[in-house]
């Protein structure tokens, strides 16, 4: 007997236990999660969207604002004739009325959303017609007063999967955190039915508003650009086109164009891949603007030195390839000066020899080729760069006058940049500060990512760059009274494994006054049919920027 007392007595404290234990899971473990579910049975809420931030050129000008609009949304409760609300609507907001019918019928939420981003036109004529249960929040909607000028760096606003307003590409999407700011809601509470509680709860939180972003971009150096590289594609007949403009001493953007392009405020009416934005995004074979790249190293190792002699006096064969020079002209014992300007693709496989497989590989490591950058835009992409074990001889020797190896624009515009500043390669940025609805302000400081070139050796290398200009195939172009280190490009385009002959990209990079560069510029041009030279499309395009700089700028003549 005592022991059947014990079995029904440890029974009973085993039910209570568990009971304890079940008690304690909805009560305490799960009291978050349950007290969310009785919140959306015994409320309704409707979003009060936040502003979004702007974006702001550097001189403090809008290039995204927001332009006032409205969410429409209904009150059924309220609706005194439907029909008559229904067809309203569904003129004025151009909607089907019998999706906005559906949505009354199926529903018995308080606040019933049924159109967003609604001009104040079309919600003044509602208005006028004064019927109840239809209201109206205030938001906004991205407006561009430029219009469609800097859409690769901006980006665009569209709608996730939630239905949520979502920045996307270059700006609006690298910043969403800081740009969309916090929504507000409106929370009724409702009985079992969904029905308000006259008496109930209601509840109204005001969102908290994005934050704006200042830009490092100059709006009237990114329209010279614009206007400049459109007119260049035009004029020879090119397929797109890239400018990139740097201050080589903070790696600030101060301007980025490209085309094809398109209208941020419209972007459902072009081609997903006109948003990508070439500049950061596009790889491409730099050509004869990568030697001055190759002549930097070679100085700075102290493999050549300015006296230095090269014997051009013919072709160079490497294995089963031959390498001639691009014009098949030769001039025999040439200096490391003419090489630049005759841009002999002879002379610089002679000056690589010189520098050497394995401290070729260092500095293009060092000038970061092969990775990101980093800069503050979504969309990125680089080329990677081949690990040593890939690399052949024909490989180094191609290098060297910038074939068989491929960049981005803007780790071409950076690179050069390390030249003009004096040998210190720059973290690219577009943000320079961050300012919030109570003006406090997060200033982006500039950041030297590492010393690639001597000061001594970048000083060399920029003389020889304005020899390569006065002296070389632009120097009937170029703005007189200047002195500009540049250097010409023509590179084939690599398809289905060869090099089409007839295809280029065209490109000059250079940057001026060459006594404290103001900019570092890089343009390419895709595919010209005017002309397939650098000299013939990319230079003149270059030089017809720089000309409108010099004026802007206030820079005399040297």
């Amino acid at each position: 007997m005592g022991k059947r007392l014990i079995l029904v007595f440890v029974g009973i404290l085993c039910f209570f236990v568990l009971i304890i234990i079940r008690l304690f899971f909805w009560q305490v473990a799960n009291i978050e999660k349950l007290r969310g579910i009785a919140e959306n049975q015994t409320n309704t809420f409707l979003t009060i969207p936040a502003k979004r931030g702007e974006i702001l050129a550097t001189d403090g000008s809008p290039l995204v604002m927001n332009k006032r609009a409205y969410l429409v949304y209904l009150e059924p409760h309220k609706i005194e004739n439907k029909d008559k609300t229904v067809e309203i609507l569904a003129k004025e907001l151009g909607l089907p009325s019998a999706s906005i019918s559906a949505k009354l019928k199926e529903t018995e939420l308080r606040w019933l959303p049924i159109a967003q981003k609604i001009d104040e036109e079309a919600v003044a004529k509602i208005k006028k017609f004064g019927l109840p249960g239809i209201g109206f929040i205030e938001e906004s909607k991205r407006y561009y007063p430029e219009g469609s000028m800097s859409a690769h760096l901006l980006g665009f606003v569209g709608k996730n999967a939630k239905g949520e307003d979502q920045g996307y590409s270059g700006l609006e999407g690298y910043y969403e955190e800081q740009l969309h700011g916090r929504n507000g809601y409106l929370k009724q509470e409702t009985d079992a039915r969904g029905n308000p509680i006259l008496s109930g709860n209601l509840e109204e939180v005001q969102p908290e508003d994005g934050r704006d972003l200042v830009l490092t971009i100059d709006k009237t150096v990114q329209f010279i650009a614009e206007k400049k590289l459109l007119e260049g594609i035009e004029k020879y007949g090119a397929k797109g086109g890239t400018v990139a403009i740097m201050d080589p001493y903070s790696g600030s953007l101060l301007a980025s164009a490209s085309y094809p392009s398109y209208d941020p405020g419209d972007f459902l009416k072009y081609p997903s891949q006109y948003y990508i934005n070439p500049v950061v995004a596009s790889s491409y074979e730099p050509g004869s603007t990568f030697k001055v790249l190759v002549m930097a190293a070679a100085l700075n190792e102290g493999k050549v030195k300015p006296d230095t002699k090269i014997n051009e006096d013919g072709p160079i064969t490497i294995g089963e390839y031959t390498i001639n020079t691009w014009n098949q002209k030769y001039h025999g014992e040439i200096s490391l000066n003419q090489i630049l300007e005759y841009s002999s693709n002879v002379g610089m496989v002679l000056v690589q020899k010189q520098l050497g497989s394995d401290l070729l590989l260092k500095y293009l490591n060092n000038l970061g080729f092969g990775r990101l950058t980093d800069i503050d835009l979504e969309g990125e992409n680089s080329p990677l760069l081949r690990s040593k074990s890939n690399w052949y001889e024909i490989d180094y020797a191609s290098a060297s006058f910038g074939q068989g190896i491929a960049v981005t624009p803007l780790q071409m515009v950076r690179a050069v940049g390390a030249i003009a500043n004096g040998g210190r390669l720059m973290k690219p940025y577009v943000v320079k500060s961050i300012k919030d609805k109570n003006n406090r302000v997060i200033n982006i400081s500039e950041k030297t990512e590492r010393e690639v070139y001597k000061k001594e050796a970048t000083t060399l290398l920029t003389e020889m760059m304005v020899s390569a200009v006065d002296n070389g195939e632009t120097r009937l172009i170029k703005p007189q009274g200047y002195k500009i280190a540049g250097k010409t490009g023509t590179a084939q385009i690599a398809i289905a494994g060869h090099y089409d002959a007839e295809k280029t990209i065209a490109s000059f990079v250079g940057f001026a006054p060459v006594r404290k560069p103001k900019f570092v510029m890089l343009v390419t041009i895709q595919e010209p049919t005017a002309s397939p030279w650098g000299s013939e499309t990319a230079a003149p395009v270059f030089f017809s920027i720089a000309k409108e700089l010099f004026s802007y700028y206030g820079i005399s003549p040297d």
